[in-house]
């Protein structure tokens, strides 16, 4: 028995009305990205891909365009540690800050000598006689005109997570990791600071201090700490600390307001995603 003809199998399985079919063949296809991103979206009106999908296509297409230097973590905010800390330091900055992966200078933050894994820092505490450079993993560096779709694929290829960008005079620009390529795609990806447990986002942590989402609720601050914090103009304690500050808070940055003070610990696209609080001791804050 001879096959069905190809044209008539595809036709079966097409859903299409007749008038569909001949815009489809009157009307070119897209001619620019911006054109496809509008068929992607009136692919959804049509409800033949998922919002989801949509939004993760879409985000692959403008990644084609971006840089390492346009979602890096500038110099000035990155998080180091340097090699002649002791080790109390170290694992000090590692339990504050809360990444996987540290970059490691010696004199200087310009002089990167290796990334650290968090996990093998701990090796020393087992064997204190271990040093710390044997442990230090190769530094991947990369410009700030590296594309993240390039960048993407070096990660995967040489199952690097963390990359130095440099800047055209060679300096130490910022850093930029794979999550911060893969979020421009799927967008936000929760981590190990997340929790739904929490949902007015305040956590306490084992020293007594506190962990605030940057999108907590200035209510539910005020209901968590006894404090009377403005709520009239603004909604969460991020908008409230930017306003304090006069600009968009950068990791490091304090704001004492109300007995309190607050540390920027993480910010990603230009908010701030995590406040450690603490309170300002009576003495101090009278002063």
């Amino acid at each position: 028995m001879s096959e069905p003809h190809p044209s008539r199998a595809h036709r079966v399985g097409d859903k299409r009305t007749l008038f569909e079919r001949l815009v489809e063949l009157i009307s070119p296809g897209p001619d620019s990205k911006d054109e496809l991103i509008e068929t992607l979206a009136e692919a959804e009106d049509r409800e033949l891909i998922e919002p989801e999908s949509r939004l993760m296509l879409e985000g692959v297409l403008r990644m084609a365009d971006m840089t390492a230097g346009d979602v890096m973590v500038a110099a000035p905010r990155m998080d180091l540690l340097d090699i002649d800390s002791p080790y109390d330091e170290l694992l000090g900055v590692v339990i504050d800050t809360g990444h996987s992966r540290f970059p490691v200078y010696e004199d200087h933050r310009e002089n990167i000598i290796g990334i650290l894994m968090a996990k093998d820092l701990l090796k020393l505490q087992r064997a204190p006689e271990l040093n710390l450079r044997t442990l230090l993993r190769p530094t991947i560096f990369v410009p700030e005109s590296k594309r993240l779709n390039e960048l993407l694929r070096d990660f995967r290829s040489n199952r690097n997570h963390l990359a130095i960008v440099i800047d055209e005079f060679g300096k130490t620009a910022g850093l930029i990791t794979i999550e911060d390529v893969l979020e421009e795609i799927v967008g936000e990806i929760e981590d190990e600071f997340d929790d739904d447990d929490a949902p007015t986002g305040i956590y306490t942590l084992a020293d007594g201090s506190h962990r605030v989402a940057g999108d907590a609720d200035i209510e539910a601050v005020n209901g968590f700490f006894g404090t009377e914090l403005p709520e009239q103009d603004f909604d969460t304690i991020g908008g409230l600390i930017a306003h304090e500050l006069g600009h968009v808070p950068r990791r490091g940055e304090l704001a004492e307001i109300a007995g309190l003070r607050f540390s920027v610990m993480f910010t990603r696209a230009g908010a701030v995603r995590w406040f450690k609080v603490t309170r300002i001791p009576a003495a101090t804050a009278d002063h």
